[in-house]
């Protein structure tokens, strides 16, 4: 997908106070897509041409990234999971499948937790269900965060060139500091996710793939043998993919569409 053809197929939904923008592709099962930090819905274009040829892809820009402008609202993880409810509910759905990277991870479980009718499916791609999940290094490195550095980045260049109003990134990024600094701690929440989940995480992430393991057994997978027929399985599922790191994960089509086709295709996944 091009830069024009995201710019033709855009559009933008009235939710919760902001104007969100969203993209619409292929046909089929509706999957919403989310991002990553100080990114847009063009992260997934390794990964989005290939979905939509089975599904109906919508992709987001979360509040205060890309061309969804930054307003005088908070900034939370829990009102972007709002916002995505919101948005599968102004399109006339009664549910949807939920994919999120990173920060779009941390919005997509959210969503899951607090409007579960709102989600059939729901993919975790590198996301911690708790801060302290992350290595020490990259808490540090969010908390330190500044505008200078993101000088000359292609991170700033590309919010100058979409976003509503450029003069923001000083805002946004001082806004995603403070979001990305806060505590949270979702091991409670876990349990009660309704939707089967499939946790996705590379073995050189920015996270222990023994945090993800615990994830999944949150989730009541790993604590049992399956069995011979496969009797014990849960619905959930877990991957982690080999030589993939937290940057380069959705650039790694080779690795994450066969696992996700496998999931999204799974009658027996299906809530």
């Amino acid at each position: 997908m091009t830069t024009t053809a995201h710019n033709q197929a855009g559009k933008y939904a009235a939710v919760n106070g902001i104007e969100l923008y969203y993209e619409i592709h292929g046909t089929g099962t509706p999957l919403v897509m989310l991002h990553g930090g100080f990114g847009t819905f063009d992260m997934f274009a390794a990964l989005s041409p290939t979905l939509a040829q089975n599904h109906q892809i919508i992709g987001v820009d979360l509040y205060g990234h890309g061309r969804t402008a930054l307003t005088d609202r908070q900034f939370s993880i829990e009102d972007m999971a709002d916002d995505i409810a919101e948005l599968i509910k102004y399109l006339g759905l009664e549910k949807a499948d939920l994919l999120g990277y990173s920060l779009g991870g941390k919005v997509a479980l959210q969503t899951a937790i607090r409007h579960p009718e709102r989600i059939n499916r729901l993919i975790l791609i590198s996301t911690p269900f708790k801060r302290t999940g992350w290595y020490p290094e990259i808490q540090a490195g969010m908390a330190a965060m500044a505008p200078e550095f993101f000088a000359g980045t292609p991170m700033q260049e590309a919010y100058m060139s979409i976003a509503p109003k450029p003069e923001d990134f000083t805002r946004f990024v001082t806004a995603m500091k403070e979001t990305m600094s806060r505590d949270y701690d979702w091991t409670e929440q876990i349990p009660t996710l309704k939707p089967p989940t499939l946790l996705v995480a590379g073995d050189a992430d920015s996270f222990s793939p023994i945090h993800v393991a615990e994830f999944f057994q949150l989730l009541g997978g790993g604590k049992q043998d399956a069995g011979w027929n496969g009797e014990h399985m849960i619905a959930s599922r877990l991957a982690i993919l080999p030589g993939a790191t937290h940057y380069n994960i959705i650039f790694r089509p080779d690795l994450l569409l066969p696992v996700l086709s496998l999931f999204l295709d799974d009658k027996e996944s299906k809530h």
